[in-house]
């Protein structure tokens, strides 16, 4: 306390000289339209500037959350869509919380926890689990493309086996054939993958559209992985096939985990073809 008072006294002729000079600034601005329309430009301006920054932030911050209501109301759309009976698509659907009645496709939203892409079997992690109705084998996506397969579930987490992953193997097709083939990956470049078995009668192109075949009961027909970056022909056959994904594996957010209604029903059937 003392300091302070000491300093007030050392400094009270400039201390005074500012509360004069405050004073004279307020008189100059109440007395004068022209300078206080400049004082209350310049004071929006400021404050204008802060609160701008201030709304930039909250928006930052609101993003994650923005982001998952949108993947969550993109799963939901997909749900309406992938109803069998058009029909049910009414207004008394659209506040139904189960969308499973008379329905090949369901999608549910996740989000990834863990990454890994530079490794020979690369995995990824998400937060959804057999609570939510996951289970192994079940294909994930994204807004750009493929991701991987469902691999081990818990009660609130999954594995994904990546498509960056030595052991995978997906089901592809050129978008603009009937000529199928099958995706895997050499553990080289994270954002190109190989097509493999091609026909040497499918007509390629550098740029053309890869998606999946839907010979599986994993993935719909069509799903988006990537374009022809370069190929090679060795013996009349196709030596290799390059993909560059649409897909930035290093960077994957929200997910969606497709669950095909139909799957055990066509597997039981075909294991019963097999077995006559």
């Amino acid at each position: 306390m003392q300091q302070i008072i000491s300093f007030l006294y050392k400094n009270k002729l400039f201390i005074l000289f500012l509360l004069l000079e405050v004073i004279a600034i307020i008189f100059t601005i109440q007395s004068h339209s022209f300078h206080k329309s400049k004082f209350v430009n310049s004071a929006n301006f400021v404050s204008g500037g802060i609160y701008n920054k201030i709304n930039n932030f909250k928006e930052f911050l609101l993003l994650k959350k923005e982001n998952q209501r949108l993947s969550e109301e993109n799963v939901y759309l997909k749900n309406l869509l992938n109803l069998k009976d058009k029909n049910l698509i009414d207004k008394d659907l659209l506040f139904i919380d189960t969308l499973n009645y008379n329905q090949k496709y369901h999608y549910t939203s996740a989000k990834v926890i863990n990454n890994n892409y530079r490794k020979n079997n690369n995995y990824l992690t998400i937060n959804k689990g057999s609570n939510s109705g996951l289970e192994p084998d079940l294909g994930v996506i994204n807004s750009k493309g493929i991701v991987g397969i469902t691999k081990s579930v818990s009660a609130n987490y999954a594995t994904v086996l990546s498509i960056l992953n030595v052991n995978s193997r997906i089901n592809a097709k050129l978008m603009n054939s009937d000529h199928y083939g099958s995706l895997s990956w050499d553990n080289n470049d994270y954002n190109v993958v190989q097509l493999l078995d091609i026909p040497i009668q499918a007509a390629v192109y550098v740029g053309d559209t890869i998606v999946t075949g839907g010979r599986s009961t994993i993935f719909p027909e069509g799903i988006p992985i990537g374009t022809v970056k370069e190929f090679k022909t060795l013996n009349n056959n196709y030596d290799y096939i390059n993909v560059s994904l649409f897909n930035d594996m290093s960077s994957i957010g929200f997910v969606e985990v497709i669950k095909n209604f139909d799957k055990l029903e066509i597997k039981n059937l075909e294991e019963k073809s097999s077995n006559e």
